[in-house]
């Protein structure tokens, strides 16, 4: 039988579904389970967390979870890989023991640290912290441990670490270290990978049953197939599978510490029921720094939101942007668009549209008392119908994520085994550097000629998922599996259409922005970057999206000319 890992995950990020572990470890067999708990913003708070109390900055939920679920993991053999150390790997590390002495338990667990490195003096750095790879994990594994944590490894790196410590691989063995990030990727996010945020929505199975988190059972040459539990909601087709591969990556090379993945390799088919083969996945050495990821107090923010409701909705916005312009002297000021209500509504709220100002300032006071008082002032005094979705609230800090690039002796990766043993892990021997132009569509995009045409949304037959990378925003595209035999001839239609110039005309927002397109044929697609898109980041952006998660579904109800043979 061939050896084959099976490793599930349990968790997408710091608030996740918190029956995910239980459901995990009773749902069928497992040998390792991860949880992801981090992001850029999770950072973030992580940090402002310790500024209110030091021995915090992990995930608190990851370990009443673990109060749950441990006991049931140790009988079962299932070791746990968790992210959920954030800024504290060794208290939460401290913290478990805890649990597992307080509930009669002899568990070994192990810590990664090294990836902090506020100690370089990045400027108004409130955390900085490296990317690590996964052989500081396969360490800890191969040391015994039962429950490894990390600090801010990437999101692969905890399928990656167990993968080398089942497996045995070489720093060099680049195309199993691949594949494995693959499944790193594909399993990262939890339940995205089994139907969630997917733009075929309409085709998974809606009886109530919770969407299924997903696993793969990985094999020693790095393929893998990824899967769910027998019985639980949503599915895993190419199309859910390839959704995730498109999410939040950037150019055709995905860039992790252990090693460069080709994308463009990557190879999907459906392998059965809720069964996707990924295979043929190559890679080359990894980037020769580590990247940082930097966060910093930006100032303060706050809100208001006006409805309009009924006719001259444009008037009456004009009107109350006069009025509170004496009152808004904060740094950064931001007006959303108003779109007129459809006339003859049969419902108020149908008849109404909302006027949203949002004020940033590195000081509390202009986007407090200031700012909100003067909105309250107008309620009798401005346009008919003033009215808003809540009462003000008082400001609130934000934070700016920015990316930093450190050398790799810069950093201390390191293992503390369960006993108190600390290994340094060696930097790889080799490093590559990556040509950025790599897959870059090129233009013009030779494809057959257009014939007569219909206008139609693009999601006709084109999926889309779309999100953040700082202030950039990532589009994948890709064409619909449905076994149409048109499958290919529509895969070179969309490369044609989605040029930069043609994605500025479908996004306006986007008209003065620099895009980039990469064609990664083997998926049927492109993934599109935005930049500059979301300005300074999530938390520092005033934009109705903010994470970019709905652009994809916006740019799918464009519409676009198609050929008529493509839509039959």
């Amino acid at each position: 039988m061939t050896d084959l890992l099976r490793i599930g995950n349990c968790s997408g990020f710091y608030g996740d579904r918190m029956s995910a572990m239980r459901e995990m470890l009773d749902g069928g067999h497992l040998d390792v389970l991860t949880g992801d708990y981090l992001a850029e913003l999770t950072m973030l708070i992580l940090g402002r967390d310790t500024m209110k109390d030091p021995s915090l900055g992990y995930a608190k939920t990851f370990v009443r979870q673990l109060e749950d679920c441990l006991g049931t993991a140790l009988e079962r053999g299932v070791r746990i890989v968790s992210n959920a150390g954030g800024l504290n790997p060794a208290g939460l590390a401290d913290k478990v023991r805890e649990v597992a002495r307080g509930l009669g338990l002899d568990a070994a667990v192990a810590h990664v640290e090294g990836d902090d490195v506020r100690a370089l003096s990045f400027e108004g750095a409130l955390t900085a912290n490296a990317y690590l790879g996964g052989f500081g994990i396969a360490a800890a594994l191969t040391g015994g441990a039962d429950v490894v944590v990390t600090g801010r490894v990437t999101d692969a790196s905890l399928v990656v670490g167990p993968a080398v410590a089942r497996f045995g691989w070489a720093p060099t063995a680049y195309n199993e270290l691949a594949g494995a990030a693959v499944a790193g990727h594909v399993l990262e996010c939890g339940t995205q990978a089994t139907g969630g945020n997917f733009s075929g929505f309409r085709s998974l199975r809606h009886d109530g049953t919770p969407l299924g988190f997903p696993l793969a059972e990985l094999a020693a040459d790095g393929s893998c197939v990824v899967t769910k539990h027998d019985g639980t909601g949503g599915a895993v087709t190419v199309d859910t599978v390839t959704a995730q591969l498109l999410y939040e990556v950037q150019s055709t090379r995905y860039l992790n510490p252990d090693v460069t993945v080709h994308l463009d390799s990557v190879r999907l088919d459906q392998a059965g029921p809720d069964r996707v083969s990924v295979s043929g996945v190559r890679g080359e050495a990894p980037p020769e720094r580590l990247k940082v990821c930097v966060n910093e107090l930006g100032g303060y923010r706050n809100s208001i939101e006006l409805v309009l409701t009924g006719l001259d909705v444009e008037a009456k916005a004009d009107w109350v942007r006069e009025q509170l312009a004496p009152a808004l002297t904060a740094e950064t000021v931001h007006w959303s668009r108003v779109a007129a209500p459809p006339y003859d509504a049969d419902t108020e709220e149908g008849a109404s549209t909302l006027l949203r100002c949002t004020v940033m300032d590195p000081e509390p006071g202009p986007v407090g008392k200031a700012f909100t008082g003067a909105a309250v002032e107008l309620a009798l005094a401005s346009y008919p119908g003033f009215t808003m979705t809540g009462p003000p609230a008082a400001p609130t800090p934000y934070g700016v994520y920015r990316p930093e690039y450190v050398d790799r002796d810069a950093v201390t990766h390191t293992v503390v085994h369960a006993d108190g043993r600390r290994e340094v892990v060696a930097d790889p021997g080799a490093y590559a550097e990556v040509d950025p132009r790599l897959g870059l569509r090129p233009s013009p995009y030779p494809a057959p000629p257009d014939t007569l045409t219909r206008r139609v949304p693009l999601g006709t037959f084109v999926h889309a998922r779309s999100g953040d990378k700082g202030g950039d925003a990532n589009i994948g595209l890709w064409v619909v599996h449905d076994g149409s035999d048109l499958y290919e001839q529509r895969v070179t239609w969309l490369a044609k259409l989605a040029s930069p110039r043609k994605l500025r005309e479908l996004l306006p927002e986007a008209a003065d922005l620099d895009i980039e397109v990469y064609v990664l044929p083997n998926l049927g697609g492109v993934n599109i970057l935005v930049r500059g898109l979301l300005g300074r980041g999530v938390a520092a952006s005033a934009r109705f999206d903010p994470q970019a998660k709905g652009l994809g579904e916006w740019l799918r109800s464009r519409m676009v000319h198609v050929q008529e043979g493509l839509l039959t």
